[in-house]
């Protein structure tokens, strides 16, 4: 599978980048969107202060670019913000961190045997 990362946190990123290539799939990071959007899925952080979720988003979805978007448990406003902007999957910074291997999984299977 290949993962797009799209983080302007270089420790959270290269977490992120090692937990994805230890599971077999390819994982590219960059602080901004791509203009070529071949990629399965994307992870965005719906924190992030430099890459704008709320653009971003649309414009993977657009591409065909599945999305799981993250952001800090208590950070229920950008959860919510995540869900308006119709992100594929919503997920707390730590399920990202000890479940990333799950999340994925999710986009593994034909998108009508989903169940997100």
């Amino acid at each position: 599978m290949r993962v797009l990362i799209l983080e302007d946190n270089l420790l959270w990123s290269a977490r992120i980048q090692k937990s994805i290539v230890a599971l077999g799939d390819q994982a590219t990071t960059t602080d901004r969107l791509p203009e070529a959007l071949d990629f399965d899925v994307a992870i965005v952080n719906l924190g992030s202060k430099t890459i704008p979720a709320q653009h971003v988003v649309p414009a993977l979805r657009a591409g065909g670019v599945a999305v799981i978007a993250h952001a800090g448990h208590k950070e229920k406003d950008l959860l919510q913000m995540g869900r308006e902007i119709e992100c594929d999957c919503l997920a707390t910074n730590s399920q990202l961190t000890w479940k990333i291997g799950e999340l994925l999984d999710g986009f593994r299977r034909p998108k009508e045997q989903r169940h997100e």
